[in-house]
């Protein structure tokens, strides 16, 4: 698995006619497995991570830091905060969903800032049970140019993070967006991962569901009313 992956990476990079790769590391543990299969990938000098923090859980930075020192990656801060404290000045009030996507979309800019600059794709961090519910932000995290990770459901990254070595720490931190205080990604979805997983590895193979319906449904429900986030714009065709 992981072969494939950093020479799919590899062929991305060729192709596209890039230097490298930039990406964010948030300190989770989808972020700091890619960070480590791009490394194997266009080695440590043509990798770039950055740390955007945006009115965020401090521990989240000491955690990125620790993945990149301990993984050997060049990195850069780019603190959001001051930005996204001035963006919702001048917007109206939002519900918390509004103001929590902000900071992926903001997050989105930076990083293809420094990819216009140095000639770097941005690389995501989205894993496949997150991607079949619509568990991110269009045009946030969702907005990169090659996803790694995108085919591993939720348990695969963490056997995945275990064979690259990351700290066991990141590995069992609580999976978070960090949209808001408190926020995690179970608790938002309303369903664990390892139940996500199972739905979603039947769902596709056509098995039959163990799980209750109640969750078999919302699921189906989430990935129906999702399909908008994965195929992009619709256009109007003319001819």
């Amino acid at each position: 698995m992981k072969n494939k992956i950093v020479s799919w990476i590899k062929g991305q990079v060729r192709y596209s006619g890039a230097k490298g790769i930039v990406m964010g590391l948030s300190g989770g543990i989808d972020s700091a497995v890619v960070a480590a299969l791009c490394k194997e990938a266009v080695g440590s000098d043509n990798l770039l991570v950055l740390f955007m923090p945006c009115n965020s859980n401090p521990q989240d930075l000491k955690d990125a830091r620790l993945v990149a020192s301990k993984l050997g990656l060049k990195s850069k801060l780019v603190d959001l905060s001051g930005v996204y404290n001035n963006f919702l000045k001048i917007l109206p009030s939002g519900c918390g969903l509004a103001r929590g996507n902000l900071k992926p979309r903001l997050r989105m800019s930076a990083l293809y800032y420094f990819a216009n600059k140095l000639n770097y794709l941005v690389c995501g961090t989205g894993n496949k049970s997150e991607l079949l519910v619509g568990y991110f932000t269009k045009y946030g995290d969702g907005g990169v140019d090659i996803l790694p990770i995108a085919d591993l459901f939720k348990r695969q990254v963490r056997k995945l993070a275990q064979e690259l070595k990351i700290p066991e720490s990141i590995i069992t931190k609580p999976p978070t967006a960090g949209l808001w205080h408190g926020q995690t990604d179970e608790g938002e979805m309303g369903i664990t991962y390892n139940e996500l997983d199972d739905i979603l590895d039947k769902f596709c193979n056509n098995k039959k569901q163990a799980v209750g319906s109640t969750k078999v449904n919302k699921i189906k429900k989430m990935y129906s009313e999702s399909e908008h986030k994965r195929r992009g714009a619709d256009i109007c065709r003319i001819h």
